[in-house]
This record gives structure tokens, C-alpha cells and sequence, in this order.
């Protein structure tokens, strides 16, 4: 059977058992047990507990649930009740006004969440009705919120970030300083998008609040100077070389406790909870890597990368085009399936036509998240269009049509990345010198 063959039926059984409501994880690994069962000399049984156990059993994925859990701590404190009052005297003064706090909060909570669904309803939650009832156009409020979510993913910890990491063996470390660089570069976009908006349409702004002193503002911000000391010194701690991403990781859980108790919002309750839903998502994430490492296995021995990658290399593209095409490919994926899915489920097939394309790892893992952030607001499967709909009551087509300017506004930030390549590699070069 022809390669083409073998690729369409392994493509056409994973649609039908994800659609028949099979998990992702699970689906993964039938797909790759159809394929080394049928294609494959080997045994598929032996094989998918070897790989499923290497998976799981990796000390770099340490870092997960850790930073999950650091995440889930300081999301139940009281920092989301106190960012809107912490960040709105800061930014009355530029044109937009309070809706900058969008940006601003999802860039801060981006730090400490390492998810774009859960900084999406955080941030949501305090500055929908805030910013509803002050009166700033909705589609404005939502729009830009939809897009700045999507900064969970690219600003470490990262979860899509670590999984990347892991898949591609890459340093993730080296991946964490290499995303503070483009996260302000897409922060920087949306915000001067929102000046732009703005200045030509100076009626729709509500007028300013009153205005406060140097100090006062410094008051009203008390409360998130414990959050950005934590992350700078979680973000400073790795790119010095003091610990690795997985020892900070564990420093970032300790500051959360310690942070969370002083505020007096952590109990036995909130404890349970913050280590029960950090339990779940982790356990979910590691299933979908599991099957995703028994998968491209199989694809290995079916020698479907190797093919892959030779008839790229026979279509004579370049390296911008073939940049362009892998980041159409993975737009349209991600209409289907959700981030960590799609990465996990593509980088041992891509990885080596990337690598003989004289690709950086580390700036291909960045390139990754950008897209993949691209896929968290294009319909049917945008994550944060889902979570959205359920917090604005908005129809999904209406929420995805004011997220469009923050949608392409990323491609901006990726055709950036490609032409200044430095924006992403800078960083991690300096950290290597150290």
C-alpha cells in the first residue's frame, strides 16, 4: 500500500474515532495501534507500553503540573478580584483607556496561568461587567479580550511551551525567555490597535475617571506587586542559570502558597481544589502526550516522517515558503483540533523536515505557539470563543468577527518573527552566554 494510502486511512480512522466521542488520548493511541497492528513488524502491544511509559515517566514534564498548580493557587486568590482596581489608574491617560486593561491583565495573569482559556474567563470576569457598565462598546471589550487570552500560551510558563518542549526536545527553558520577547511584541500590537481604534472613533471612549497621584496609583496597585515579584523572580531565577525550568517551576508553587496565605485566601478548601484541578488538566494533557508519543512511534516504523519529509524537500520550497504553508497548515488544523493536540500530534512528523530546512528549534517552537494561538479564536474549535460564548451569551460567529482584527494582528507578529528573527532568539542567546 502506497504511503498516501496508508496516511488517509490513519487520517480518516483518527476523524472517526474522535468523532464517535472517544478522548483525545485515547484516540491517538488506537490510531497508532491500527497502524503498527497492519504496517508495522513490530509488536504493537509491547510497544505502545514502552513508549506510553517513556512518556509519562519523563523528568522535563515535571514541570507541568507544577506550573498548573502554581496557576491554579494564584487563581483563586484575591488577584483577579484586585487587578481591574490595581490596573485601571494606570492606563486612563492612553487613548482606550480602561480597555487596555484587557492587555495588560491577560499579559500579567499570562505570567502565573500558562492557559489561554483559563486567562480568558479570569480576565473576563472582572472587566466584562466593569468595563459593560462604564459604557465602552462591546465588541471592542470582547474582541480584544479574545485576542489577549490567547497570551497564556505565549508568555512562560507555557503550558503548549512545555509540550513543545518535550515533543521536540528542546530546552524549555531556553523556550521560556524566548517567548517574554514576542508576548510584548503581540501585547504591544493589541494595544496600539486599541489607540488606533480610538483615535478615530474619540466618541464611543467613556471620559476618564478622576485622576490620582503618582502615589495614589502606587496604593491602588498594592496588591499585584507580590504577583510580578513572584514572576519576575520564577522568569529571572531561569534565565540566570540558578535553577532549571522544572526547579522553578517548583519555587513559583512555593511563592503561590506563601503568597495566597498571606492575602488569607488560602484555606483546606481552596488547597483541595487549586491541587484537584491542577490534578486534572495535567492528567488530561499527559494522557493526549502518551497517545501522541505511541503515535509517532508508529509513524516511525511505518517510515511515514522520513517519506514526509523527502517529498517536501522534492517540492524545492524555500525556507519562507515553506514557513508559510506550515503555518496555513496548522490555521486550518486548528479550526479542529485544540493546541497541545495539534503539537503533539504533528512534531514528530515535522521536526525533521524542519530541522533539514536549517530551521532553530527554539525559534520554530515559538513560530508553534503563535499559530497555535491563531487556532484558540478561529471557529468551530476556538477554545476561547467557546469560553466567550458562555460568559457573553453572543453568538460564536459574532464573538469570532470582532477576535478578526486580533487574528490578524498575529499574523503580523509572525511575519515580524520570520523578518527579525532576533525578536525570538536574542534572549536565549544571551541566557547560553551566561
Amino acid at each position: 500500500m502506497s504511503d498516501l494510502a496508508i496516511t488517509g486511512l490513519l487520517i480518516l480512522s483518527l476523524f472517526l474515532i474522535l468523532g464517535s466521542g472517544v478522548w483525545i488520548g485515547l484516540t491517538l493511541s488506537g490510531v497508532a495501534w491500527i497502524g503498527m497492528q497492519l504496517f508495522s513488524s513490530r509488536p504493537a502491544g509491547d510497544a505502545m507500553a514502552v513508549t506510553i511509559w517513556g512518556s509519562a515517566s519523563s523528568w522535563t514534564l515535571t514541570a507541568l503540573p507544577l506550573f498548573i498548580w502554581m496557576g491554579e493557587i494564584l487563581f483563586r486568590t484575591r488577584l483577579s478580584q484586585d487587578m481591574f482596581k490595581g490596573l485601571a489608574p494606570w492606563v486612563q491617560a492612553l487613548p482606550g483607556r480602561l480597555l487596555h486593561t484587557n492587555v495588560v491583565g491577560c499579559t500579567i495573569f499570562a505570567a502565573v496561568s500558562g492557559s489561554s482559556a483559563a486567562t480568558c474567563a479570569t480576565i473576563g470576569k472582572m472587566t466584562l461587567p466593569e468595563l459593560a457598565r462604564r459604557g465602552y462598546p462591546e465588541h471592542m471589550v470582547v474582541g480584544t479580550l479574545a485576542g489577549a487570552s490567547t497570551l497564556g500560551l505565549l508568555i512562560p510558563p507555557s503550558i503548549t511551551m512545555i509540550v513543545y518542549g518535550v515533543a521536540a526536545e528542546v530546552s524549555i527553558s531556553q523556550l521560556f525567555i524566548a517567548g517574554v520577547l514576542p508576548g510584548i511584541l503581540l501585547a504591544s500590537l493589541f494595544s496600539g490597535y486599541i489607540m488606533l481604534w480610538s483615535l478615530r472613533h474619540p466618541q464611543q471612549v467613556p471620559a476618564a475617571d478622576m485622576r490620582m497621584s503618582f502615589m495614589q496609583k502606587l496604593s491602588a496597585s498594592r496588591s499585584l506587586i507580590p504577583v510580578v515579584l513572584l514572576i519576575t523572580s520564577v522568569l529571572g531565577s531561569i534565565y540566570t542559570g540558578l535553577v532549571t525550568a522544572t526547579e522553578a517551576a517548583a519555587v513559583g508553587v512555593v511563592g503561590a502558597l506563601v503568597l495566597s496565605s498571606v492575602q488569607g485566601s488560602m484555606n483546606w478548601g481552596t488547597f483541595k481544589q487549586s491541587l484537584m484541578g491542577a490534578t486534572r488538566l495535567y492528567c488530561m494533557i499527559a494522557l493526549i502526550m502518551a497517545g501522541a508519543a505511541f503515535l509517532t512511534l508508529s509513524m516511525g516504523y511505518i517510515g511515514l516522517p522520513r517519506h514526509l519529509a523527502q517529498w517536501i524537500a522534492s517540492l524545492g520550497m524555500n525556507q519562507a515558503q515553506l514557513i508559510a504553508a506550515l503555518a496555513l497548515f496548522f490555521i486550518v488544523l486548528g479550526c479542529f483540533l485544540d493546541g497541545i493536540s495539534m503539537v503533539v500530534l504533528t512534531m514528530g512528523v515535522l521536526m525533521p523536515t524542519v530541522q533539514s530546512a536549517g530551521i532553530d528549534p527554539i525559534w520554530f517552537g515559538i513560530f508553534i505557539v503563535l499559530v497555535v494561538e491563531m487556532a484558540q479564536i478561529t471557529p468551530p474549535i476556538g477554545f476561547n470563543l467557546f469560553v466567550l460564548q458562555g460568559m457573553t451569551g453572543r453568538e460564536l460567529t459574532w464573538i469570532a468577527r470582532v477576535a478578526l482584527p486580533m487574528f490578524l494582528l498575529m499574523c503580523v507578529a509572525v511575519v515580524l518573527i520570520y523578518l527579525f528573527p532576533g525578536i525570538v532568539t536574542w534572549l536565549p542567546q544571551q541566557m547560553s552566554a551566561r
